[in-house]
C-alpha cells in the first residue's frame, strides 16, 4: 500500500497564482503524490505542463494523471486516475500494465467491484458535500467511508468537502490519506496549509512528522 498522506489535486479554475507554483509548494510541504486534473487547455498544452510537472516530482512524489490516457502515455507518467464514467479499467490496463490506476467510487459495492478489477488504489467521494466538482454526486458521509475501509485492502483516499473543521471526522473513520483542494488551492499559502494538513494527518494516524 503506497504511503500516500495529503494527495495534491491540480485545479486551474481555483489556484491563486498558477498549477506550477502550487505544486511546487505542495511538493515542499512533503506532499508525496499529484494529480494533474485540467479540463480547459487544449492538449498540447496539457501536456507540456505535465512534463514540468513530472520533472518536479520526480524522487519525490507519483505524479497521476487524471482521465486522460494519452496524456498519461505522452509524458510517461506514473500512473492514471479514472471516474466511473471514464475509460475503461481493462483498456487502461492494457495500455498501462506496469502504471498505478486509481479508481473513483462513491459507495462499497462499487469500491469492492473496483478492487476486484485490479485498480490499485481508490478514491472515495464525494465524503461531504462540495462545489469543487458539479458531477460529484450525493454525499456518501464517513460511516460508508468506514465501510469501505473495513471491506478492501488497498489504499482509499478520501475527497470531497474535506476541510480543517471536519477532517478529524474523517480520520476518525481509519482513511489514511486525504485530498483537500478549495481548503488548500483557494489560500494565499499552498504550502503552509499542505504542511498543516499532512500534520493533522500524520498526529491522527501515528506517523512521526517530516
Amino acid at each position: 500500500m503506497r504511503n500516500w498522506d495529503y494527495y495534491f489535486i491540480t485545479d486551474s479554475d481555483l489556484t491563486k497564482k498558477s498549477v506550477l507554483e502550487d505544486v511546487k509548494s505542495a511538493l515542499s510541504a512533503g506532499c508525496k503524490v499529484v494529480q494533474y486534473r485540467e479540463k480547459n487547455l487544449p492538449t498540447r498544452e496539457m501536456v507540456g505542463e505535465c512534463r514540468k510537472i513530472k520533472k518536479l516530482c520526480a524522487g519525490k512524489a507519483d505524479f497521476i494523471i487524471n482521465d486522460r490516457l494519452d496524456v498519461c502515455i505522452a509524458v510517461d507518467a506514473d500512473g492514471i486516475h479514472l471516474g466511473q464514467d471514464d475509460l475503461e479499467f481493462a483498456v487502461a490496463r492494457k495500455y498501462l500494465p506496469d502504471k498505478i490506476i486509481g479508481i473513483t467510487v462513491h459507495n462499497l459495492r462499487e469500491a469492492v467491484e473496483a478492487e476486484e478489477q485490479g485498480a490499485d488504489y481508490l478514491g472515495f467521494s464525494p465524503v461531504f458535500e462540495t462545489s469543487t466538482k458539479k458531477d460529484a454526486g450525493t454525499p456518501s458521509g464517513p460511516k460508508e467511508l468506514k465501510r469501505v475501509l473495513e471491506s478492501v485492502s488497498i489504499l482509499v483516499v478520501a475527497i470531497g468537502g474535506i476541510n480543517m473543521d471536519n477532517l478529524l471526522k474523517v480520520l476518525e473513520t481509519g482513511c489514511k490519506s486525504i485530498c483537500m483542494m478549495s481548503a488548500v488551492l483557494t489560500t494565499d499559502n499552498v504550502e503552509k496549509e499542505s504542511k498543516k494538513i499532512i500534520g493533522v494527518i500524520n498526529d491522527a494516524t501515528g506517523k512521526s512528522k517530516k
